[in-house]
């Protein structure tokens, strides 16, 4: 089956605008509000960032006191994080499964699929490090300088290919209930056969309007900030920022769940894959 791009957005769009009301409460449990509690409480990277970085010795300090807020405030970000696994997983609960389940039951989906999430996650990023690593390094017994650029290229390449063979990975979870991580990551990679580029253009297409969405309310933002106040403008930067990624998530989350349905021809299991 080719991946049809216009018949995914379609039906994505369609998807949100039936499930507006339980997608919004759902995303703003476990988006905006992470966000939000993230931009009051955690650090002012904003700020960081903004000072003289003319020098190396500046960038250098600036990189410090980044990984420093990090590491004094690494709950909060672990917390959020877990907190958006969840919310992944409850949301595409909520737009596909045949079961229609009420918010509390989409959570409690999702609550169970983030183990599963959790593993695949490490299984693909630590093998992906683990190849990074090995270009690299043959790359730099080599000693050509050339050849290491090269080596870090293809290594970049093989990175997005994964993630986007990988990228159904949690519908997988959240729709067929698939919870072994080996097997999550196998279907993925089959349903997502003979159509990467498709998909790929396709994210990058969204990725792109979002970019620019966001370019737009940057320069809002800096506007508003600049007049109230840096305490109000945090806040404020806080609000919209949770606002703007709650939507794109939802959107994000739509055209996975989609993707998928296209893709597995609308079926909810994975038994015919491994059979």
């Amino acid at each position: 089956m080719k991946f049809d791009m216009g018949a995914a957005w379609d039906e994505a769009v369609a998807m949100m605008a039936a499930n507006r009301e339980v997608l919004a409460i759902v995303a703003g449990i476990f988006f905006f509000l992470p966000s939000l509690l993230l931009a009051i409480f955690g650090p002012d990277l904003n700020a960081m960032m903004a000072g003289d970085l003319s020098s190396a010795e500046q960038v250098e300090q600036m990189g410090e006191q980044v990984m420093a807020a990090y590491s004094d405030s690494w709950w909060i970000f672990a917390i959020a994080t877990l907190a958006q696994m969840i919310g992944y997983i409850s949301l595409l609960a909520l737009l596909r499964d045949k079961g229609r389940p009420t918010v509390g039951e989409a959570i409690a989906m999702g609550a169970k699929g983030l183990l599963p999430s959790i593993a695949a996650y490490l299984i693909v990023t630590i093998g992906l490090s683990v190849l990074f690593v090995i270009f690299v390094a043959l790359a730099a017994v080599s000693g050509v300088a050339a050849l290491a650029a090269v080596a870090v290229l293809l290594a970049c390449v093989v990175m997005v290919y994964a993630m986007i063979k990988f990228s159904l990975a949690a519908p997988v979870i959240a729709i067929e209930k698939v919870t072994n991580p080996i097997t999550v990551l196998k279907r993925s990679w089959h349903l997502t056969k003979g159509n990467s580029v498709r998909i790929l253009l396709f994210f990058m297409l969204i990725f792109v309007v979002y970019m620019v969405v966001s370019i737009v309310a940057g320069l809002i933002l800096a506007g508003l900030v600049s007049a109230v106040g840096s305490e109000a403008g945090k806040l404020i930067q806080g609000v919209v920022g949770g606002l703007l990624g709650m939507v794109a998530t939802v959107v994000v989350v739509a055209v996975l769940a989609a993707t998928h349905r296209q893709l597995s021809g609308g079926s909810a299991s994975a038994s015919d894959t491994f059979a």
